[in-house]
Order: C-alpha cells, then structure tokens, then sequence
C-alpha cells in the first residue's frame, strides 16, 4: 500500500438498490492513538435507492469536496430525503452544511443525543430531524423498512445502529471497524485483518467494554449477513468469528479483578484523543478501565464506578478559565467518593490556559491522594510524541496498581515447575524501534531463530511494554544483541523504569538505520528487522519477523547469555 496515493472515492455495490461511497486515505488520517498504526483508512458511507431515498454516515470535512463529487456523479441531490447519522461529531459539519446547500429539503436521522449534537454543530435550532429512539421504523419502500438500535457509550453517546431487513445489512458505525486502507471492499481472507480488528476494538471499545456488551445483546436479535462497517473492510465472511471475538474481548475487560475509573468531558475532541489514549496504556497492561464521559452521564453512575476502581484518573479542557460544571460536578462525587488511598491522575487540554487541569490536580494533592504519574497538560491539538506520553502514563498507572496489589498479597516461593521454566536460556537483546516522533526500546531474552528462508526470527512482546505499540505488522525494529563481558551497562540502562515520553537512547551511544531505529554501537551484532504477523500469547505478544539486513560489530565477541531463577522474573 503506497501512502503517498492521493485521496479517492471507491464506489461499489454491496446490497439491492444500496451502494457504498469509501472515501480512502492511504496515509494516516489523524493524530489520535486508534490510528497510531498508521496502515490508512477508509470512511464508509452508504446509499440506498428506492422510492425514498437516504444516504447513511456522509464523511468528515477531509472528505467533503472528493465525497460530493463522486456522490453527484451517481445520483441527484435534489431526490435525497434522508441523511442518517450513525453518531455526530464536529468533523462532520462541513460535509453536512455542504449537503444542505445543495439539497435542503433532506431530513436528518439520529439518536435523540444525536439531534442535540447536529444542531450544535451545524448551528442552526430549525433543522429538519427525526428522532430515533429505538421503536421507530423509516419506510424507504420496496421492502427497506428500516430499524434503528441505540448502541450509547461515553465516547459516543449519540450511537446508532441501522438495520435494513430487506438486505440483512446491519450499518453498524463504529462497531466491528478497522483502520486499513485497500481496494477490497468486503473481507475476503478475513484472518488477515484480525491483528487490525483487535487494535481497533482495544483502542476504541474496551474502554466501553461494558457497553459493547450491552450493543451485542441487542444486536443478537437481527438476522445479520452484513456489518456495514463505519471505517475499513465490510464484515461478510469473518461476521461470526467478528462477533464471537468481540464478546470474549468485552468479557475479559468486564472480568478483570483490577479496574481504573477514567472521567472527563470533552469540548472539542482533544481531552478525548488524550483519554482514549491513557485507556489504551491502561487496559495493554491488563487492567481495565470504566470510561466515563461526565457530560452524559448520572452521578450515581460516576460515584458507583469510583467506589469498584482501585484508582482513578480525572481530564478536563478549560473553557473561559474554569472546569465545565460537569466535571466540576464529577470532581465533587469523587472527593466524597474514593478513599485517598486510591490512586489519582489528571490530565487535559488547553487553548490558551490550563486553570482547569491545575484545579483538578490542586484538589486531589491537598486531599492527600497520591499520583500515578505526573499531570499531563496538553495545548491544542496532541500530536504522536503527547499521545505516546498518554499510553506511557497510562500502562505506568496500570502498573502501580498492579504492583500494590502484588504488595498486598502474600508472596509465595517459586514452585519447582517455575524454577525450571527459568532455565530456558536465551541471548540478551535490546530491541530497538522508532516510527516517526515515536521511538522506544525493551530489553529481550525470549528471543528464538524461527526460520531459514526468508531469515527470520521471533521475540516475545509484553502486552505492558511501551515498545509494544511499535511491533504491529509491517513495522521495522532493530534487534541488538549483546556482548558478553560490556552487557551489564547496557542492561541496566534498559532495565530501569523510564517516564512517560522519556528518552530511552539519551545516554546511549547510538547510531540510526534508514528506517530511524536505533543501533546500539557497543552491541555484539544488530538485525534490522520486519514484523510479518504476530499471535497472542497469555501476557505477551509473539512476533515473527523477518531479517532485511545486519551486521557482526565485534568478530571477537560472544553473545551474552541471560540467566533466570525462575519463570516469574526477569
């Protein structure tokens, strides 16, 4: 896939008198972490023709002018009747305030949450809306009698699903997406796309994994042979498998002993990227995380979900110098609420000042709280450098619970079977990555040769490791192994614990291949190498990859072999 392909429009037939318009950016469309793997995406829209007319989820105002070309050439606004929202957001206004222009007589369908946003957005109280809350059908004609499902949660409260019984085509907006860009538009060889599918959900619903459960319960009553999916390849083949995994992955969230409570409220979207991006660290650490949006959400909700989380981390924008009321209110709930030895965090972003987060991070201080990490303050938009912070800060978070927990329990000796797991044996490596302003770094033992031709190897990944982020498939990492005998230096470097955004090769003397990952230069040999596919296993990752290039740098050294007591520690 070439990132420099311009921008376009794919229109396809995928159902009786429906098509889709998917407006494709090869390149990644935003700086937000659902799209840190950088593979593209498509922005799905849909047109169905009958004796009503309606098109569903036009894109947003990067899209607007290819979108409404491709759309005109096909069809004649001025027969539109209906344009059907599967959630609102301002990114979408200019392409709905362009639709209007043209074709005014349209009626818009939404959520009632739905209908508050759209006015808010566009601007203007006598807009043409129906309201759907659930019960309501839209009579397209020829059989399209179309149904709706709220399908609420924090990050999109306006959510609905449409559900056409005519095709068997669910419209399901953000759920069962994925970021990735091609020409196939259903998903043919489906498999392919799990390692995608799972980032997605991990990114976007396991925060909600509550909800999404609630979604799926709903869902289970339609005879669905289509997800019409908001962004990536339609659901066609894999729909089953999909839905399965959506469930066990919503279960493990929901099952987990640990949980977070994560609270803010959001002006313009950017307090949200920045909370988005936290939970991601959080629930890769293995903890999950109550997302809750203060804004529409119940105080009793917000006090319920403090009292079960073992920590609990608040975000605000400042608007004319204050916290908007609801999070003013949410802070007030958890004051009373959580007992200080919770553990807190903070974090939001700012135009011009930050009164909001100081505020915050001022009254869980003075109440005794301890912090499990230091405030993040973001200006403007976040861009990869704060969002890698966020999930840095995030997993740290995660981590100190984890930790106390450990604390709490009473330790118990390694049992035989541990001891002996501990005697594998495997060479000491740094593995070394960087993807544009992101670069981390992890020190590996769990390191094997998996193939001659091509040369390949594999490595072990923890799910916690910061690193993780940057050996998804298609990323390039450098694989440095250690010398016998200057190892230990290197290996305590690496061993301790580094803050959120901080730089690992600070005192590291190092060079860069052409793909930027850092080559340790005191290292044995290095392998500059591809990720080709990964599975999961337990807390880990496992990761093939294989070798482009490398280099012996000491023809004289051996290779520094890690020793282990036990299966437990490293």
């Amino acid at each position: 896939m070439s990132k420099n392909k311009p921008r376009d429009v794919q229109v396809y037939p995928i159902a009786t008198d429906t098509r889709i318009l998917r407006s494709r950016s090869w390149s990644r469309l935003r700086f937000e972490i659902e799209y840190a793997l950088a593979k593209g995406t498509t922005a799905n829209s849909y047109l169905i023709e009958s004796d009503k007319n309606a098109i569903i989820d036009p894109p947003g105002e990067t899209f607007t002018q290819i979108y409404l070309e491709a759309l005109q050439q096909r069809f004649h606004l001025e027969d539109l009747d209906y344009v059907i929202l599967g959630h609102v957001n301002p990114n979408r206004a200019a392409t709905l305030k362009a639709l209007l222009q043209i074709a005014p007589q349209i009626t818009f369908v939404c959520s009632n949450p739905g209908a508050i946003n759209l006015r808010g957005a566009l601007e203007n109280p006598d807009l043409q809306i129906l309201v759907m809350r659930g019960d309501e059908t839209l009579d397209l004609g020829n059989g399209h009698n179309l149904q709706f499902i709220p399908t609420p949660n924090p990050r999109y409260a306006d959510q609905l699903c449409t559900y056409d019984p005519q095709t068997e085509v669910l419209y399901s907006d953000k759920l069962f997406g994925a970021h990735v860009c091609g020409d196939q538009v259903f998903d043919e060889g489906w498999e392919v796309y799990n390692e995608d599918r799972r980032y997605y959900f991990d990114c976007l619903m396991a925060p909600h994994a509550r909800q999404v459960e609630t979604a799926l319960d709903k869902l289970v009553d339609y005879p669905v042979r289509m997800y019409a999916t908001g962004h990536g390849p339609l659901v066609r083949y894999g729909l089953i498998d999909l839905t399965k995994a959506y469930r066990e992955w919503s279960q493990q969230q929901t099952s987990a002993d640990l949980r977070v409570a994560l609270i803010y409220a959001s002006a313009y979207g950017n307090t949200a990227t920045l909370a988005q991006a936290i939970a991601r660290g959080i629930t890769k650490a293995g903890v999950a995380v109550e997302s809750i949006n203060c804004e529409f959400t119940e105080p009793e909700e917000i006090r319920a979900a403090v009292e079960k989380a073992a920590g609990f981390i608040i975000g605000s924008p400042t608007l004319g110098g204050h916290a908007p009321t609801p999070v003013q209110t949410a802070l007030g709930i958890v004051l009373s609420t959580a007992t200080n030895n919770k553990l807190a965090g903070a974090f939001g972003s700012f135009g011009w000042s930050g009164e909001a987060v100081d505020l915050i991070e001022g009254k869980l201080k003075d109440a005794g709280y301890r912090f499990g990490f230091d405030t993040i303050r973001v200006k403007f938009k976040p861009d990869d450098a704060t969002l890698q912070l966020c999930e840095e800060a995030g997993t740290d978070f995660a981590q100190a619970l984890k930790k106390a927990r450990k604390v709490r329990s009473q330790s118990q000796p390694a049992t035989t079977v541990e001891q002996a797991v501990g005697r594998i044996v495997g060479s000491l490596c740094v593995l070394t990555a960087k993807e544009g302003d992101r670069s981390s770094a992890m020190l590996a033992s769990w390191v094997s040769q998996a193939s001659f031709n091509p040369p390949g190897l594999t490595i072990a990944v923890a799910k916690d490791r910061a690193v993780e982020t940057l050996t998804h498939t298609g990323n390039k990492f450098v694989l440095n192994i250690l010398k016998e005998g200057n190892h230990l230096g290197l290996m305590k470097h690496f061993l301790k614990p580094f803050g959120p955004g901080q730089d690992r090769f600070a005192d590291v003397a190092a060079q860069e291949t052409e793909s930027g990952s850092p080559i340790l230069t005191d290292a044995l040999a290095y392998l500059e190498c591809s990720v080709q596919n990964r599975m999961e296993s337990g807390d880990h990752w496992l990761v093939y990859a294989t070798v482009e290039s490398g280099k012996l740098l000491d023809t004289d050294g051996i290779t520094a072999v890690h020793h282990r007591k036990s299966a437990t520690h490293y």
